[in-house]
Formats: structure tokens, C-alpha cells, sequence
């Protein structure tokens, strides 16, 4: 037999290739997306990981933007073809919807820069002063470089349709150039809701590779998805299910994406590539995608080998080396924002934090101390995420409707955000000095110790052990 079902027909399976994925099993894949699979700028998704540097902490996280890409794109067509299985005449899903949504799944993080969020949210602003850039811009650029420099043989509304549908959920998304089914919009990347295939993906492939575990469970919410004037919406037994896909997303964030010793990573390499950049143009590279798909996570071990005499890739050699070492900057701290403040909370900086230091002791200078900033939240804010979803009683029902959360459970969050500011030395033997003044700043700033609880003495004690015997050893 040659042809293999699927709820949107058959296909050939001749001109099919398959790869079986540790989460969904066997994926095909179609002639239309292994000629952008088989190229150079999406083979690089091999070399990009998912989780940047969480890997240093959980060994297991080591998995690819490749696999990722390629589950968002089985994903985007499974959930076409639910809706089409139980609607299609209904709502006359054509090949041409099943091809815009899959592609958009497939290429949605194309143009992701290295090292996860990291690279767009922390070293870019550095270096280019607050200039603002997102990877789904980038991705767009890379579509368009891709398909011109491949000679890709591909209807060109298709083309258009998938990258309105990547950029569906940024703010300053282009006009839908489709005039109905609008509802395909929010499959790849959901600007209304937040609920879509993207996050389906990584939420079950990221907790499977750091061995954390997830109830969460999409195949329900795939399942039983409706299409109601031209939105999804689900049912009303299903609310602790999508209330479960927000929570598991949060504490990924705050146990895994977050981790205070993957953030002391973060710095680090952020720091090492600021030293980089004038030498070897790393944001430079933005401008131009020729450039640009040439730029992975190997720029670490490019800039660790390298024997260059200058003193700025000497510095960045340095700090990769302390990485490798396990000679991270120390976490002294930390504190979550008190909720009465943070509607006007101001991101703290060094300079607030060595301003803070009470004279005596040890002289903090700014480049002695690095302060993270985490905000963590259900994905919109503080407002509550199931706010905006429409449910609907059963499937003899035509009405939709929202639900407010106390008629579900008087367990359920009144508060949807938090942001905990994090305080961390450069050098060990300073660990003391800037806890004290991150204790001395939130005193100033709050009128209390926010922080749960004071730097442990022995923490304190042992960095400068360590910082005393290193010195001894030179």
C-alpha cells in the first residue's frame, strides 16, 4: 500500500520522508516543507538548543530547536486536521489552509538567535542600546533569504499567509490578508488567548528533557476544540485544563527557564559577548540573514579557542572559562516585589545596588555586581489568562461564553504575576559586601527585608575560602 491516511486524506507515501520524535512519535513529512528542511538555514536549528544554556544545569535539556520546529509543525497539522475531521464541512478547510498553518509551525523560529531568549532579551539592548529586535521579525527575513537563495517552488499566498501567521501573536502583527477563517491565525502563534501549538510543543518536550515531569495534557484540549464564529474555543470541563497549561508554563519558567544558577550563566555569557562583539560583529549580524544563519551557539567555542591578542576576546575567553570551571558569578539574593509596588516597579541596577553600601569594608563598584530581573506571569500579566478564552456547555450548544473563575474554584490564583529581583557578585570574595547592600537597598526602598531570608554566613564564608586558596595556589 502506498498512500497513508490521515484526516485530511490520503497522501502519497512514495515522495514522504518520516522521522520518529520522542514526543509525538513517527512525524511525515511533505516534498512542500523538506525543501525548506533540507537547507542549511533550517539544519542550523540543530545548532541552536532550545533551552540555551540550561543544559550547564539540567544535563538532559539539551534538545533542538529542530526537534522543536519540527513538533510545532506536526502539531499545526494535527490540529487542522481535528478541526477539519469534525467541522471541515462546516468551515471548508482547503489543502491550502492544512499547507499556510504547517509551514508557519515549521519556520515560526527560524530566524532564533543563539542561547534561547537570552541573545534578543539581554545581549542585543547592550550592545545596541536598547534597539528592539524579535525572532519573529528575523524569521520573516530568513523565509524570504531561504526561498530566494533555494529557488523554492512555492505559491506565493501560501508563503504570505504563514508569515502573518507567525507574527500573529506580536503586537504589531500585519493585517490578516485572509478574509475569513481567521481562526487558522491562532493556531501557530494565538495572539488572543495564548493557547497554541507552539506551546503545546515545548511545554511537554522541555519537562520530558529536564526530567520534571508535566500533567499537562494537550491531546484533550486538540480533541475537544471548537471552531465558534471564527474562534477556537473549548469546552467548559476543560477550564482546569487550560489552567493547567498556563501554571505548567509558569513553573517551567520560574524551576527551569529561570533557575538562579542558569541566570548566573546568562550573565556571564552575556558579558563574555559584549566583550566579543566589536571583534567578531555579532550583532552586527542581525542586518543581513546571509549572515546571520552562520550565527549558533558554537560562538562560545569559537571565542574559547580562539588566539587572538585582543584584550576584549581575552576578557570574553576569561569569563567562558570561569563557565567551564564552575567559577560562576555567586547568587547573594533575592526578593520578589511586593505586589502593592509593582505596577510602577523600575528595574534595579548595579548602580542602585553599590549606592545602597553603608561605608566601612569593602568598596562595591559597579562592575562588581549583576542584578537579574525575572518577571514570571500566566502570559498576561497580571490579569488573569482564562479571561479571554470562550467556552462553550456542549456540543449541541451554538452559544459561547467566558467564565469567571470563581464559579470553578476558590483554589485558583488571585494574582497572575510575579517579578523577583536577583542579586549576584562577580567575584566570590564580595558575596558578603553585596549582600549587604542588596538588604540595605530593599530596607530603602520597601522599609523592610523583602528577601525571605538573610545570605547564609557559611555561603559567605566559603566563597571567601575559596577566593583565598585560589590566590594562594597563583
Amino acid at each position: 500500500m502506498r498512500a497513508t491516511a490521515n484526516n485530511g486524506g490520503y497522501r502519497d507515501r512514495r515522495s514522504m520522508k518520516h522521522v520518529l520524535d520522542n514526543v509525538h512519535g513517527y512525524i511525515y513529512l511533505d516534498p512542500l516543507f523538506l525543501q525548506f528542511i533540507d537547507t542549511e538555514q533550517f539544519q542550523r536549528l540543530r545548532d541552536l538548543k532550545q533551552l540555551g544554556l540550561t543544559h550547564m544545569v539540567y544535563p538532559g535539556a539539551a534538545h533542538s530547536r529542530f526537534e522543536h520546529s519540527l513538533g510545532v509543525y506536526w502539531l499545526a497539522g494535527e490540529a487542522v486536521n481535528k478541526v477539519n475531521f469534525y467541522q471541515g464541512q462546516e468551515l471548508g478547510i482547503e489543502e491550502f489552509d492544512r499547507n499556510t498553518v504547517k509551514l508557519a509551525g515549521l519556520l515560526h523560529d527560524i530566524g532564533h538567535g543563539p542561547f534561547s531568549h537570552m541573545f534578543e532579551r539581554e545581549f542585543l539592548p547592550r550592545v545596541l542600546d536598547g534597539y528592539e529586535w524579535s525572532h519573529e521579525d528575523m524569521s520573516l527575513k530568513m523565509i524570504d533569504y531561504i526561498v530566494d537563495k533555494h529557488c523554492i517552488d512555492i505559491d506565493s499566498a501560501i508563503l504570505k499567509t504563514a508569515k502573518e501567521m507567525i507574527l500573529a501573536s506580536s503586537e504589531h502583527g500585519p493585517q490578516k490578508s485572509m478574509t475569513e477563517k481567521h481562526f487558522l491565525y491562532d493556531i501557530v502563534a494565538n495572539g488572543r488567548t495564548e493557547i497554541d501549538v507552539d506551546k503545546f510543543d515545548y511545554i511537554v518536550r522541555d519537562s520530558r528533557a529536564c526530567g520534571i515531569g508535566s500533567g499537562f495534557q494537550f491531546e484533550r484540549l486538540m480533541e475537544t476544540m471548537r471552531v465558534m464564529d471564527d474562534e477556537i474555543c473549548y469546552r467548559a470541563n476543560e477550564y482546569l485544563t487550560l489552567h493547567k497549561l498556563f501554571a505548567t508554563r509558569a513553573d517551567l519558567h520560574r524551576t527551569v527557564y529561570t533557575h538562579p544558577k542558569v541566570k548566573a550563566i546568562e550573565l556571564m555569557v552575556v558579558d563574555a559577548l559584549c566583550y566579543a562583539n566589536a571583534d567578531l560583529g555579532i550583532a552586527a549580524s542581525i542586518q543581513k540573514p546571509s549572515e546571520f544563519w552562520k550565527l549558533d551557539d558554537s560562538i562560545l567555542k569559537w571565542i574559547e579557542t580562539s588566539d587572538s591578542d585582543s584584550p576584549s576576546l581575552k576578557e570574553a575567553k576569561n569569563l567562558i572559562q570561569r563557565i567551564r570551571k564552575r567559577d560562576l558569578y555567586q547568587y547573594c539574593n533575592q526578593f520578589s516585589v511586593p505586589k502593592d509596588k509593582l505596577e510602577n516597579f523600575k528595574d534595579i541596577t548595579p548602580q542602585d545596588i553599590i549606592c545602597s553600601q553603608k561605608s566601612g569594608g569593602v568598596t562595591l563598584k559597579e562592575e562588581d555586581v549583576a542584578v537579574s530581573t525575572v518577571k514570571i506571569d500566566l502570559t498576561h500579566g497580571r490579569m488573569n489568562p482564562l479571561e479571554r478564552i470562550n467556552f462553550f456547555k456542549d456540543y449541541d450548544s451554538s452559544e459561547k461564553f467566558r467564565i469567571p473563575d470563581d464559579r470553578i474554584s476558590h483554589l485558583l490564583p488571585r494574582f497572575f504575576q510575579d517579578r523577583i529581583v536577583r542579586v549576584y557578585a562577580k567575584k566570590p570574595e564580595l558575596v558578603e559586601a553585596v549582600a549587604e547592600a542588596f538588604e540595605n537597598y530593599q530596607v530603602k526602598t520597601y522599609g523592610c527585608k523583602a528577601q525571605v531570608h538573610a545570605t547564609p554566613d557559611k555561603k559567605k564564608a566559603r566563597k571567601q575560602l575559596e577566593y583565598q586558596y585560589q590566590t594562594d595556589r597563583q
